[in-house]
């Protein structure tokens, strides 16, 4: 997922982007290229304490110099997205593992991204959440976002067209 989320540089072969070869971009070409092109889901959630669900979900925003009105509106309509548009104004303590992972997604989601990375972004959810959750990655992927999720769950991998199964480094089916 490093590798795929330019956070590492492969040690042999080539990284394509949308048909860019990455080998020559410089850390900041990279860091552009994650804010602007990429959506993370953390396994952890990584969202700042001090700050409300929709200020969290603000931060991409802000460093790709979005205006703050336009800010607020497309992390407003992210959080709608995943169910929290009544949870703005919250911060992570106030709010269940769920609801945090689900900041975490819209977070993930308000740059538009053309690549989102999941890294289990169903592990804290209750069944109900999961399956919703789901369902939005897969719409996600039918509007054209290639959606990368890792998982040990068999029920979330058989929401994927395409599974890849990974053991001790190597792909083995």
């Amino acid at each position: 997922m490093n590798l795929l989320g330019c956070l590492d540089r492969p040690s042999s072969g080539l990284y394509l982007f949308e048909g860019r070869n990455l080998a020559g971009c410089d850390s900041d070409d990279l860091a552009d290229l994650r804010n602007q092109r990429i959506g993370f889901v953390f396994q952890q959630f990584n969202l700042l304490p001090r700050l409300t669900a929709v200020e969290n979900v603000m931060l991409p925003l802000v460093y790709a110099g979005i205006p703050a009105a336009k800010r607020r509106s497309q992390a407003v309509q992210a959080l709608e997205r995943v169910g929290l548009g009544d949870r703005l104004s919250n911060r992570p303590s106030q709010l269940s593992g769920g609801q945090q992972q689900r900041v975490a997604i819209a977070r993930a989601l308000v740059n538009r991204p053309a690549l989102v990375l999941a890294d289990e972004p169903t592990g804290a959810l209750d069944t109900q959440t999961s399956t919703e959750v789901m369902a939005l990655m897969t719409e996600l992927n039918q509007q054209g976002i290639t959606i990368i999720l890792v998982t040990h769950e068999p029920d979330v991998a058989a929401h994927a067209r395409r599974t890849i199964h990974v053991r001790d480094g190597q792909i083995v089916s």
